[in-house]
C-alpha cells in the first residue's frame, strides 16, 4: 500500500510539473514569436509609408532584410529597391502574385520564408517583402533550447519527487507501522485475560468454585482494558467538541477526591496545592483522565516514604502547571520519553496488577490535542509527571 502511495505522489508531481514546464515554455515561445512578428510588421509597415528611390536602401531600426516593390493597380511590378536580392522583375512579379492570392493586407509566404504588407494608395500598390529566415531559426533555437531544458528539469523533479515521496509518505508510513504494532498490543492484551477467563470457566463448569475469583479479576482488567481503548479512539477522533472555558482547578480538585481513599486504601497518603480559578479551554471529559491516569499509576508504584502530592499554579503569564510527584524507584533517564508510548512498561509483567501501558499515552494525546506540553522527570525525589496547558 504505501509503495501505491508513493508511486501515486511521483506520478502527481510528474503531472503538475509537466503542464507546468509545458505551460512555461509555451507561453514563452508564443509571446517571443508575437514579438518578433510585430517587430517585422512595423517594419513593413514603415517601409510602405516612406519613398521608394531605386537603387537605394531605405534605413530601417530592423535587422531583417527587406525589399520594396511598387505596383501598379493591376498588379504589375513598376519599380523594387532594398537589402533583399529576389533575382528579376519576373520573380518579383511571381512573389507579389503569389502574396495578391492570399487577398490580406498582411501575411507570409511560406516557401519563400518571406512576410509581405500591402498598402494602397492613390498612386498604385505598395509591397514590402522581409526575409523572416532569420526568425524561424530563432525560434528553431528556442523551441530546442526550452524541450532540453524541459527534459533537463523533468529529470531533475523526478529525483526531487523520489526524495520529496519518501519524505511525505513516511509520516504515513510510521503511522501505519504504529497502527499495525497497536493491533498486535491490543491483540495480546486480550488474550491473555480471555485465556484466563475460558479456563477458569471451564473450571466453573466441572464444579470448581475457587476460580471465580480470577474470573471477575480478569474480566474487570478486560473492561479497564477497552475503556481506555475507547478513550484512546475518542481522543484521536476527528469529530471533536469544540474547546470551551472551563475551570481547571475545580476539575483537578474533583478529580482528586476519590483518589483520597484509593491511596489510603494501598497505604499511601494525597497531600494537593491547588491554586483556585486557572482557567482553561477544553474538553472536560478527556481532560478529566489525566489526573487519574497520574494517581492510579501513584497507587500502583508508589513507594510509602512520602506522601503523594498533586499541584496545580499559574507558571508564566499564559500558562499553568500541573505535577503530580510520588516517591519510588526513579525512572531510568533514557525511558522518560518511551513511557508515553503505547503498551509500553518498563516492567512487561506488570500488566498482571491491571497496567496496559495504555493510561500515560492517553494522557499524552489528551495533552498534545488541548495544546498543551507533558513530560516526566526522575530523581532522588522518585518520580514526577507534569502537564502544561494555556491558561487565562
Amino acid at each position: 500500500m504505501l509503495r501505491r502511495l508513493r508511486r501515486k505522489f511521483i506520478l502527481v508531481m510528474m503531472l503538475l510539473v509537466t503542464g507546468m514546464l509545458a505551460l512555461v515554455f509555451g507561453v514563452m515561445y508564443y509571446f517571443t514569436q508575437l514579438h518578433l512578428e510585430t517587430e517585422s510588421l512595423s517594419t513593413l509597415q514603415t517601409l510602405c509609408s516612406k519613398p521608394l528611390i531605386p537603387g537605394q536602401v531605405c534605413p530601417t531600426e530592423s535587422y531583417l532584410p527587406y525589399i520594396q516593390i511598387q505596383l501598379d493597380h493591376q498588379g504589375r511590378v513598376l519599380e523594387a529597391a532594398g537589402s533583399l536580392n529576389l533575382g528579376d522583375r519576373g520573380n518579383l512579379q511571381r512573389l507579389a502574385d503569389a502574396a495578391a492570392a492570399q487577398k490580406e493586407q498582411s501575411g507570409e509566404l511560406e516557401v519563400e520564408g518571406l512576410r509581405y504588407f500591402f498598402l494602397r494608395s492613390a498612386m498604385g500598390v505598395r509591397l514590402s517583402l522581409v526575409d523572416i529566415t532569420s526568425e524561424r531559426l530563432a525560434l528553431s533555437h528556442l523551441a530546442q533550447s526550452c524541450l532540453l531544458l524541459g527534459l533537463l528539469s523533468f529529470a531533475a523533479f523526478f529525483l526531487l519527487s523520489l526524495v520529496l515521496a519518501r519524505w511525505m509518505v513516511k509520516p504515513v508510513e510510521t503511522a501505519w507501522r504504529q497502527q499495525r504494532q497497536f493491533v498486535a498490543d491490543a491483540s495480546h492484551e486480550l488474550k491473555t485475560p480471555l485465556t484466563v477467563i475460558l479456563t477458569n470457566a471451564e473450571l466453573l463448569e466441572s464444579g470448581g468454585e475457587a476460580s471465580t475469583k480470577n474470573l471477575l479479576t480478569m474480566a474487570r482488567q478486560m473492561r479497564v482494558l477497552v475503556e481506555r481503548l475507547l478513550v484512546l479512539a475518542q481522543t484521536e477522533g476527528e469529530d471533536q467538541p469544540p474547546l470551551i472555558p472551563l475551570d481547571f482547578s475545580q476539575l483537578v480538585e474533583e478529580a482528586v477526591l476519590p483518589f483520597e481513599v484509593l491511596l489510603f486504601e494501598a497505604g499511601l497518603t494525597l497531600e494537593s496545592q491547588l491554586e483556585a480559578g486557572l482557567m482553561v479551554k477544553g474538553r472536560r471529559e478527556q481532560l478529566g483522565h489525566i489526573v487519574p491516569i497520574f494517581l492510579d499509576n501513584a497507587r500502583k508504584y508508589a513507594a510509602r516514604e512520602r506522601p503523594v502530592l498533586v499541584s496545580l499554579a499559574r507558571t508564566g503569564r499564559q500558562r499553568c502547571r500541573l505535577v503530580v510527584e510520588s516517591a519510588g524507584d526513579p525512572i531510568p533517564p533514557q525511558e522518560l520519553e518511551n513511557i508515553f508510548k503505547r503498551f509500553y512498561r518498563l516492567d512487561k509483567a506488570r500488566s498482571q496488577n491491571g497496567s496496559f501501558g495504555l493510561g500515560l499515552s492517553i494522557a499524552a494525546e489528551i495533552v498534545q490535542d488541548h495544546r498543551g506540553r507533558i513530560w516526566a522527570e526522575s530523581g532522588a525525589f522518585g518520580n514526577r509527571f507534569l502537564v502544561e496547558l494555556p491558561c487565562r
